[in-house]
């Protein structure tokens, strides 16, 4: 097993303490699992332009292509992901903001299926569970399939001991985390991932405004064509209706909506 573990602060405080503390937890189960880090602030990805390239015109043609792309292929090769973020105003630090903002073409083109996801936050006092709950709400939409969090109460800047209450709490989701990934199953999808998956799939069919405003879009749905999500993802029959549901009103929304843009 290899799971990859993303720095997204700025600096090794208290929310990497916590992490690590995880790692260990995860090697004393299992030993043979392989961990790779990654840190943000190291990487120096420029900040994103809003050019609109990577939705227009695929992600290869992103002008920072060559820092995300690698990161982009770290998280395919890698069976799970635990992202250690701290808390800055109820919300994701800069640098991982600006990495999701690089990401965000994915809403459209997801593509990381069967990954799982742990993340992890600590604060001086509120608001960890607002970061992690911002984190969770996003990487579904690239397709992850289920996503644990860990946000906890430091009451500290930078000198956090966990208490007894951290510890247990750190062991038991962490470890629900590792089973899961360890078992391999796939978990049904909520609503909420069924719907961007079945509508833009249903607006690259018969689109009024593709031939004008040609997007990378109906390059890549074309093979889920039929499909109410991705293949070996379980799917209950009532899911199955909602996202056929979905799939008929992005078809007529396709047939009269143009986005328009200045080429």
């Amino acid at each position: 097993m290899k799971i990859l573990i993303f720095n997204g602060g700025p600096h090794k405080g208290n929310t990497w303490r916590l992490t690590q503390i995880a790692k260990k937890y995860i090697q004393k189960i299992d030993n043979t699992v392989q961990f790779c880090e990654v840190h943000l602030s190291d990487i120096n990805i420029p900040f994103c332009t809003g050019c609109s390239n990577c939705f227009r015109k695929g992600h290869k043609t992103c002008p920072h292509h060559n820092k995300m792309q690698p990161i982009i292929d770290m998280i395919e090769e890698c069976d799970a992901v635990i992202f250690s973020i701290p808390c800055f105003q109820g919300h994701l630090p800069g640098i991982m903001k600006n990495f999701t903002d690089h990401m965000a073409f994915m809403l459209h083109r997801p593509r990381y299926f069967k990954k799982k996801a742990l993340i992890i936050s600590t604060t001086g006092g509120v608001s960890a569970e607002s970061t992690t709950k911002a984190l969770a709400a996003t990487l579904p939409g690239w397709g992850f399939n289920k996503c644990y969090q860990l946000p906890i109460t430091a009451l500290s800047w930078n000198d956090y001991k966990p208490t007894e209450k951290d510890l247990r709490r750190t062991y038991d989701i962490t470890k629900r985390f590792y089973l899961d990934v360890k078992s391999g199953k796939a978990h049904v999808p909520g609503v909420g991932v069924l719907i961007p998956f079945n509508l833009f799939q249903a607006m690259c069919v018969d689109n009024k405004g593709e031939k004008e405003y040609p997007t990378e879009d109906n390059n890549f749905w074309p093979k889920y064509n039929g499909m109410r999500y991705a293949p070996g993802i379980p799917m209950t029959h009532f899911k199955r209706v909602i996202g056929w549901l979905i799939y008929q009103i992005g078809k007529k929304l396709s047939q009269k909506m143009v986005i328009t843009y200045r080429k």
